[in-house]
């Protein structure tokens, strides 16, 4: 697994974690606000969970990309190779 999925990965477990603990009692997550609500709990917790699922894709196309390159590569270089007589010549 690439590093970047890894990170989306945390990030996705993260937002449900912030949404859990959020709607349990927002004073715990937006502690520097007066009256926060679970509104706010939502709307964080959604943008964190949307950011985490575009680096997740983005790293899926990356990982996608890689694969493609390498199977190029070796089709490639079984081309390249002579071929092997199959047939003993008595």
């Amino acid at each position: 697994m690439s590093q970047m999925m890894v990170w989306s990965i945390n990030l996705l477990v993260l937002s449900v974690c912030i949404l859990i603990a959020g709607m349990i009692k927002p004073k715990w997550i937006l502690f520097w606000m007066s009256k926060p609500s679970r509104v706010h709990i939502q709307l964080l917790a959604v943008a964190l969970f949307m950011g985490g699922a575009v680096m997740f894709g983005e790293a899926g196309k990356a990982k996608q990309q890689e694969q493609q390159v390498i199977k190029a590569e070796m089709n490639k270089a079984i081309a390249e190779t002579p071929a092997i007589p199959t047939e003993i010549k008595k």
